[in-house]
């Protein structure tokens, strides 16, 4: 799971405070990408070591949940000026998708910064753009306006957004935060999906320790209760908790990769069976372990998604699975090339298709003026960058209902998803590589991702 540093990126700037918030929303881009070529006839570049072993033919994901997406964070398109505005929705719009916002932080300011008061204008502002860019929205019901969680009432000050916004609301405002949440599923009819909370903020502060999993489920069920009996046609997922893993440890999920924190389990395994109703399994986590250690390699290590995809499915009885987020760049300061950092994403999207995951939301570190390593669109000109492409090209070739087929590769380093009428291929390695797939000879470069006709 990233870390909480790797993605406080707060929203816009209260007044009085813009150059500090901007500061900290712009705190985790890097370096932008050049924009690529259209996504349905090229694609990029891949590397690695080890391939997965063979796999059975992929279970069937239900046609009526959407597939693929990204999460909006604090900056995003509708940060700049309108006429960005329109470009990049413009952009998006061609292969629309799922598009997240949370209702405070990461783009959004308070809420309710007063008991009788409400704030509409951030959560307005990117609903609107997700209409306009054709997107299917969903609603993540975090974080909690200060008065809930010990502070004052009134605009969230600068302290407040850097020290306290991933604070839990306090028990006695568990109703306080249920009714807020009934609010914005009345207020957005149109929005079908939500999800509660985010990793456990401020009920899990030191992960060697269980988590405060009863308090997170209390607060659940009140939401779930509160939106439920406004809005009848919602659907409500849960409990958004970070997959860690270790190299080592005690726990009944493991695999090469290591081993994901027996915390992890012990409070998925009380929330469900505990929570008062579910329509979806919501969860994250990233391929590298808490020390940043891709086991067995880059590759390798992206099993642990369909690992615990798998686990999931087997302990709900196939309930749709929902990653929130996902991570397989370690933190540790190291920076891969662009084509290495594509083609490791793209093969962890493999991963999530074949395993029978509903959902996988790109958490987009968007930046207003660039550079910006890993962003969809450009800063500037508002262009899909290969990143935006990618996730654009899964969403039309592989959205919820299609038909996957197994097909495999003479050279196991080359990984394949296929449906009946386009191959993908990912290149896991830094070398040219030669294979045959699906009766065909396909020469792939170091690290390339190649989409091809059948």
């Amino acid at each position: 799971m990233s870390s909480d540093s790797g993605k406080s990126m707060w929203g816009r700037p209260i007044p009085g405070i813009a150059a500090a918030a901007l500061a900290l929303v712009l705190a985790s881009c890097g370096t932008v990408a050049s924009p690529g070529p259209d996504p349905a006839t090229s694609a990029p570049q891949q590397s690695a070591t080890q391939s997965p072993p063979e796999a059975q033919k992929p279970p069937a994901v239900e046609p009526d949940w959407p597939r693929w997406g990204f999460t909006h964070t604090g900056t995003s398109a509708n940060n700049v000026t309108p006429q960005f505005e329109q470009t990049v929705a413009q952009s998006l719009s061609r292969v629309p998708m799922l598009q997240n916002q949370h209702i405070m932080g990461f783009g959004a300011l308070n809420p309710q910064p007063r008991r009788q008061e409400y704030f509409w204008e951030d959560l307005d502002s990117r609903t609107t753009f997700m209409k306009q860019s054709r997107g299917t929205p969903i609603i993540t019901l975090c974080c909690a306006p200060d008065w809930m969680k010990g502070g004052p009432e009134g605009p969230t000050s600068q302290e407040g957004w850097a020290e306290h916004l991933e604070d839990a609301p306090y028990p006695q405002h568990f109703d306080d935060f249920a009714k807020l949440a009934a609010t914005v599923a009345e207020r957005y009819e149109d929005v079908d999906y939500f999800l509660v909370w985010n990793e456990f903020k401020g009920f899990w502060k030191d992960h060697s320790k269980p988590a405060d999993y009863k308090g997170y489920t209390e607060l659940y069920n009140k939401v779930y209760d509160a939106v439920k009996a406004v809005r009848p046609d919602a659907k409500i997922g849960g409990p958004y908790i970070g997959f860690d893993s270790n190299r080592t440890g005690d726990s009944e999920l493991r695999g090469d990769w290591g081993v994901v924190n027996q915390n992890v389990l012990d409070a998925f395994n009380y929330w469900y069976e505990n929570k008062k109703g579910a329509d979806f399994i919501v969860v994250d986590g990233a391929s590298p372990t808490d020390a940043h250690e891709l086991l067995p390699d880059e590759f390798g290590a992206l099993s642990k998604f369909s690992a615990v995809t798998q686990w999931l499915r087997k302990k709900t009885d196939d309930m749709p699975i929902w990653w929130s987020e996902w991570y397989f760049e370690p933190e540790d300061g190291t920076t891969w090339r662009e084509n290495k950092r594509l083609a490791v994403q793209a093969a962890s999207m493999i991963e999530f298709a074949k395993s029978g995951a509903a959902t996988a939301l790109y958490w987009n570190p968007q930046a207003k003026d660039g550079p910006c390593r890993a962003c969809l669109w450009h800063p500037k000109s508002g262009a899909l960058l290969p990143t935006g492409q990618l996730v654009s090209n899964f969403v039309k070739w592989f959205p919820a209902g299609a038909e996957l087929e197994e097909v495999t590769s003479s050279d196991p380093r080359v990984r394949v998803l296929a449906q009946p009428d386009q191959l993908l291929l990912v290149n896991t390695t830094d070398a040219q590589v030669s294979t045959t797939v699906d009766g065909k000879e396909q020469a792939l470069k170091p690290y390339e991702i190649k989409w091809s006709d059948r």
